[in-house]
């Protein structure tokens, strides 16, 4: 016979209010799609991994197709590490040759993705891990930056390698998942016109399949409150065009641009709202989805 825990009235209460408070938005969020980007210290961390797969499976139970999309840059590099390949960087991106693209793709596609898939799975769900490469899901190209050299003022192209970007997306096999019980992990690792095997920033990658599945919702899981003001404190919703206004005065600055255009440029293409939440807070993708004031910073589009 199951032992029934034993409650207080007050704790009765707030588990019912809770529940009051999150049936709106399970009403509104039914049948509807999520992109999230999971990586940062909520990967890193066993515990916030537990609780991650959790909040996910509750997701998809409740209605919603949760779609998430990993990185995975420090397990990268401990690997490059241990092999003993040399790694660099340019503007927060691993220069990556034919060796280290095969690396890459065996820490993405392979271990991590797998353990993703294993923590949705034990918490109740039914996860299949894939890549952009399955069903040719991320079509991508070479990714190339232009800079500008301080001595002679002269734009030069920078060679990234197999550093790719997203030039169109083959959302079949995810419309497929979102008709039945399964929820989709997918490494961001792209294909080729030649049949490349291309490395593409989780972000990035994020961002384009939410604006080709017109998702409700990207959320991009990071390592720090949200967006900041310039006192320091936590904007909790911006416009597109405020968040240009953030960028152009230089107060977004480093590695929060790149999160938000990729915001941005998912609002432009029919996402709904983009949100960049603390990934080091427990159970974010439900503060943000089902309470009234949520979590982090939210980015909407102008109408």
């Amino acid at each position: 016979m199951k032992t029934r825990e034993i409650k207080t009235p007050d704790s009765w209460l707030k588990t019912a209010a809770t529940l009051s408070e999150a049936l709106p938005y399970m009403r509104q969020f039914a049948d509807e799609t999520f992109v999230v980007k999971y990586g940062g210290h909520a990967m890193g961390d066993p515990g916030l991994a537990r609780q991650f797969a959790a909040d996910i499976v509750l997701l998809k139970q409740v209605g919603i197709n949760p779609i998430v999309v990993h990185g995975g840059g420090p397990q990268i590099g401990k690997m490059l590490e241990r092999l003993k390949i040399p790694t660099s960087f340019v503007d927060g991106l691993r220069v990556t040759d034919s060796t280290t693209v095969e690396i890459v793709e065996m820490v993405l596609s392979g271990s991590i993705n797998k353990q993703i898939v294993s923590e949705i799975n034990a918490a109740g769900g039914i996860a299949i891990g894939i890549s952009g490469k399955d069903g040719q899901l991320i079509e991508a190209r070479k990714l190339r930056r232009t800079v500008r050299d301080p001595d002679s003022n002269i734009e030069k192209i920078l060679d990234l390698g197999f550093v790719g970007e997203p030039v169109r997306i083959n959302p079949t096999i995810l419309q497929e998942f979102a008709e039945s019980n399964i929820i989709p992990v997918i490494a961001p690792i792209g294909i080729g016109a030649g049949g490349e095997t291309f490395n593409i920033n989780a972000d990035t990658a994020a961002g384009a399949l939410a604006a080709a599945l017109a998702a409700a919702k990207l959320m991009i899981l990071t390592d720090v409150a949200g967006v900041l003001g310039k006192d320091g404190e936590l904007i909790s919703e911006m416009s597109t065009r405020e968040a240009r206004k953030l960028m152009k005065d230089k107060v977004a600055t480093g590695g929060m641009i790149p999160k938000i255009e990729t915001c941005m440029h998912a609002l432009e293409n029919d996402v709904e709202a983009a949100h960049i939440l603390d990934g080091r807070l427990p159970h974010v993708l439900l503060i943000e989805t089902f309470t009234k004031y949520g979590a982090g910073t939210m980015i909407y589009r102008e109408e």
